[in-house]
């Protein structure tokens, strides 16, 4: 009996999130994940792990769900349609390290169905991307981790990495200062059933770029963990998460479905970092480190070339 795609993929997701918290870990070396068990009023529910104060990392989740119902009314405006039920599940990570020397990183990998109300899909598809946030700018570790994210686009389509890497320039944009939030990575959605691909080549894809993931970031980490760092240094970081926050909070669509559609707070807003700051009219000294990575984050770049 051939199994549904949802039901892969949501395998898929749960022993990817073991395998990503078991690694993370072991690199931490103190800190481990905690587990919590949810349930969604409505349908559904999901398995939240979360690390906190930590030798290395500062604060992390690595979250799976797959939740279900009827589609909410702002929903359902958004995808013009009407009397719909849904069916979403996927994995959603953030890593926040402690040293400032250290990037961010986010990740999420989801697969979305719609159907009416006999029950019968009427669309499906899936999206993700993964993408990373430094805080002083490395460009050995931008180019590795979009080398990788390259490299998996590749086993599948050539078009893949330019198109995604530039639609994850796009939309991990704080328009509202005119910056990226980070040096990006790769971003794609409504990966659907088409001419070239089928749903199972977009499943193909789609994992293809999850089980990447770890070659992509934990070689970053392991090199930088270590490095010695200033009270100043960590205060820029903390100015930087600050637009980290605004970027999750205003613009991310992740985020805003999960408000929308009554998800889990604390698994939804697991992506704030512990330690934040709003300077006023904060500027970086001409010339610094600081200054190098606001003008990246201001004139997005090629990492591959």
């Amino acid at each position: 009996m051939k199994i549904e795609m949802k039901e892969q993929f949501y395998k898929y997701i749960q022993n990817l999130q073991n395998t990503i918290t078991s690694s993370l870990e072991k690199i931490d070396g103190k800190a481990v994940f905690r587990e919590d068990l949810w349930e969604r009023p409505g349908g559904g529910g999901g398995r939240t792990r979360v690390i906190e104060n930590g030798a290395v990392f500062e604060k992390g989740g690595v979250n799976i769900s797959a939740v279900h119902g009827e589609l909410p009314e702002a929903m359902q405006k958004y995808f013009g349609v009407e009397n719909a039920d849904f069916f979403a599940c996927g994995l959603s990570l953030v890593i926040h390290p402690k040293n400032p020397h250290v990037p961010t990183v986010h990740a999420n990998w989801r697969y979305f169905e719609m159907y009416d109300k006999k029950g019968s899909v009427i669309d499906r598809w899936f999206g993700g991307g993964q993408d990373l946030t430094p805080y002083y700018l490395y460009e050995e570790d931008a180019i590795h981790f979009h080398k990788v994210c390259k490299q998996a686009c590749d086993k599948h389509q050539e078009s893949f990495y330019p198109d995604f890497k530039e639609k994850c320039d796009r939309y991990f944009w704080n328009s509202h200062r005119e910056e990226a939030r980070g040096v990006g990575g790769l971003f794609f959605d409504y990966c659907r059933k088409n001419e070239d691909f089928s749903i199972e080549d977009w499943y193909a894809f789609v994992t293809e770029v999850g089980d990447s993931f770890l070659d992509a970031y934990t070689p970053i980490v392991q090199k930088r963990m270590n490095t010695a760092f200033t009270m100043e240094e960590r205060e820029w970081q903390e100015i930087r998460r600050g637009r980290y926050v605004e970027f999750n909070l205003v613009h991310d669509k992740g985020t805003l479905f999960g408000l929308k559609t009554k998800g889990r707070i604390e698994s939804i807003l697991m992506s704030l970092p512990p330690h934040v700051q709003w300077v006023y009219d904060h500027h970086p000294e001409s010339g610094s480190p600081e200054e190098k990575l606001l003008n990246v984050l201001q004139h997005p770049r090629s990492w591959t070339e």
